[in-house]
Parts: C-alpha cells; sequence; structure tokens
C-alpha cells in the first residue's frame, strides 16, 4: 500500500517517566488526514484516549487530560505522548488515521503497540559529591550541583548553614546557580537529596 502506518510493536516504559508511543506516515499530496484516534485496551476496560479532527484535539478520558498529546506541526507525525506514566497506563494502544482522496472516498489505516510499564527497583537516593572547597571570584557566575542516583521522581534541597547553626534553605532544583558573586555569597553549602 501506498500509505502506510509504521510503529513498533511493543513498548517498555519506566513507571513516572514519560513515553512516546510512536505512529508515523509519509504525507501523500492528494490525500487529507481527516482523523486521528488513539484508543487504548487495558485493565479497566477498553476507549478512546485522544482524537484529532477538523474541531481541533479532544483528550476524552479525564485521567489522560494533561498528561496526554500529538505533535501539531508535524506532517506525518501523530504519534501519542504520555506524561508522568502510570501502572495503570500499560495496555494496547492504537492509532488509527482516516485520508480523504481527492475522489472523496475515506481510507483508513491502524496500527497497535503494547505499551508496558515497569516500576523500577525501589533505591534510596545516593549523592555523588563534587569537589569540596571551591574558590571562585566576586562578579563570577557558578553552580554547585547535587547529582543523586535512585528511584526517580528525586526532591533537591540546597541549604547554607548559618553561623546561628540554623541551616537557610537556598535552593530547591539539583543545581544551585549564581549570575554573579558576592562576597556575602561565601559560606558552607550542602543537598539533601529525597525520594519516596
Amino acid at each position: 500500500a501506498f500509505l502506510d502506518l509504521s510503529a513498533p510493536s511493543e513498548i517498555k516504559a519506566v513507571w513516572k517517566d514519560s513515553i512516546t508511543l510512536p505512529c508515523a506516515y509519509v504525507p501523500v499530496e492528494d490525500l487529507v488526514q481527516q482523523t486521528l484516534i488513539w484508543t487504548v485496551v487495558h485493565d479497566k476496560g477498553s476507549g478512546t484516549i485522544f482524537r484529532r479532527d477538523g474541531s481541533g484535539d479532544h483528550v476524552l478520558l479525564s485521567e489522560h487530560r494533561d498528561r496526554i498529546s500529538v505533535p501539531k506541526d508535524a506532517p506525518g507525525n501523530v504519534s501519542l505522548l504520555i506524561l508522568n506514566l502510570e501502572t495503570s497506563d500499560r495496555g494496547t494502544y492504537t492509532c488509527q488515521v482516516t485520508w480523504r482522496d481527492s475522489n472523496n472516498s475515506l481510507i483508513a489505516k491502524e496500527i497497535s503497540i503494547k505499551l508496558e510499564v515497569v516500576k523500577v527497583a525501589a533505591t534510596k537516593p545516593i549523592i555523588r559529591a563534587g569537589d569540596l572547597g571551591l574558590t571562585v571570584p566576586a562578579g563570577a557566575s557558578t553552580s554547585l550541583i547535587c547529582e543523586a542516583s535512585g528511584s526517580p521522581p528525586i526532591n533537591y534541597r540546597w541549604f547554607r548553614s548559618s553561623p546561628e547553626g540554623k541551616p537557610v534553605r537556598v535552593g530547591s532544583k539539583a543545581e544551585l546557580a549564581w549570575g554573579r558573586l558576592r562576597p556575602s555569597d561565601s559560606g558552607t553549602y550542602f543537598c539533601e537529596a529525597e525520594n519516596r
């Protein structure tokens, strides 16, 4: 057939990660895409989760409302992006595209992908320490990076020791950055990493 969807038959993804379920075709001049429908069959039943037609994009299940999308300006790329995977997302997904040809007939093709969501073994975060003792000239920019391995998601907290002994929280990302250092930025900083 001159018009075919291509996709892998099975994909393994990690819980809480994002995944793209690929579905693509090579656009043909006198064929216009009419509808794109993504359906899923899983433990909880089956249904349509995404539909694109002349009136726009529609996400049809509330549990997917902010988590799924399809690229907008990529002709032929009708892949489904799922954010923040849940174990309940595992199942068989079907991508179905309908085109209208120059004689006004409709042509439909579909392809299915099996999605497996695996949980990584739960591990405590381990922080790899950088060089201790860093001297940087005033006015320069620098950053401290807290790199932890372990089960995602990992939350970071940066603190600065204070003379009173109670540390002051100064950041909540893996990287603590300064655009322009001042002498008052001198001090001892430490990082905490935490997961579930």
